[in-house]
């Protein structure tokens, strides 16, 4: 039995606390709000993320020192925007020898730096190449249900990947792993961007064709900015690259997809953040991939449009018609230039 802490009770993070738990693990469940920890503790129950029932061996904490205090892995599954905020906290509390493993997918407008270089800056006394990440298609609805899913775990130093991995797998949640930390959090991050863009064409009515392409042009977006920056390209043919990507952009669990479905109907972005309820990831990426795109000079016209109806009012049918009339391409440019890039054969 290992003792993990989970911060973050969310519907990602109770959803992973149950399979520690299942796993015979001693977890701890932080929440921030008081009120909130008190419920799962009387009730075991997360009503307000997930309709499952909560194993008993759950323990839910509203004290973050409390919580983490010779915990053996600490699992970070707060809002990409809390990040730097819980962190700075944390490094006050954690133990040097505890793994940590954060499954939150975002980017930092403006910094533009990603979950683990975030983290690292505000724990800066444990080493970047130790972060772990988990990634991968896993809808937190599904998962609670213990419907089969497989993710990714991703560190530098593999043996921590290795950890996470056993922490992590068992009969109904497969674990793989990768040293491509680069690739495997900038396919989580950036998918939900492509996935609000689904979201917006289904609510203009159109149909799988526009889909389609959409996703699979989506695709060749995030692995030119990905291979930029130093990722695998084959990263993003994998769990937290195509695989997250198509179910983000096909389900009606996904809130980034939700919330861009009711954008596609018209509806103001003030309005839908409202009514979702709960992080929609894809807005706040979305501007920071945006400016990675012109800080890489990479070309992303399906990014560019999405930022133009968040950010600057434009009409999603009006961007629909923009990028079908752009000039005319050559498909096998782009995944040439990716395949040379790394030299993969």
């Amino acid at each position: 039995m290992t003792k993990v802490a989970v911060l973050g009770a969310g519907s990602w993070g109770t959803a992973l606390s149950i399979v520690l738990a299942d796993n015979g693990h001693d977890v701890r469940l932080w929440t921030h709000r008081e009120e909130q920890a008190n419920e799962i503790n009387r009730t075991h129950k997360n009503e307000q993320y997930l309709k499952e029932s909560i194993p008993k061996q759950i323990i839910a904490y509203s004290n973050l020192k409390e919580a983490v205090k010779d915990v053996a892995a600490i699992v970070i599954v707060v809002p990409s925007s809390a990040i730097r905020e819980v962190c700075s906290k944390l490094a006050e509390h954690i133990h040097p020898e505890a793994t940590i493993i954060h499954a939150t997918k975002g980017i930092e407008p403006g910094t533009l730096k990603r979950i683990s270089q975030m983290i690292h800056e505000e724990i800066p006394a444990y080493a970047y190449e130790d972060i772990v990440v988990l990634s991968g298609p896993s809808h937190a609805e599904e998962v609670a249900m213990r419907h089969p899913t497989t993710v990714t775990v991703s560190a530098v130093n593999i043996e921590k990947a290795t950890f996470a991995q056993d922490v992590f797998i068992n009969e109904f949640f497969r674990v793989y792993t990768s040293t491509d930390v680069i690739g495997i959090e900038l396919g989580g991050a950036l998918k939900n961007i492509i996935a609000l863009g689904a979201g917006m064409s289904d609510g203009l009515g159109f149909g799988d064709n526009a889909k389609a392409a959409l996703i699979t042009r989506g695709l060749a977006e995030i692995a030119r900015l990905g291979t930029s920056l130093g990722a695998n390209p084959l990263s993003f043919l994998g769990l937290s690259g195509v695989g997250d990507l198509i179910v983000t952009s096909t389900s009606v669990h996904s809130r980034n997809w939700r919330a861009g479905h009711l954008l596609g109907k018209g509806e103001p972005l003030d309005e839908v953040l409202k009514e979702m309820g709960m992080v929609v990831e894809g807005v706040r990426t979305t501007k920071a991939a945006y400016e990675f795109a012109k800080k890489q000079q990479v070309d992303m016209p399906i990014t560019t449009g999405i930022y133009d109806i968040l950010f600057n009012s434009k009409a999603p049918k009006a961007v629909v018609e923009q990028l079908m009339n752009r000039d005319k391409r050559e498909e096998m440019d782009d995944l040439a230039s990716l395949w040379k890039i790394h030299d993969v054969r």
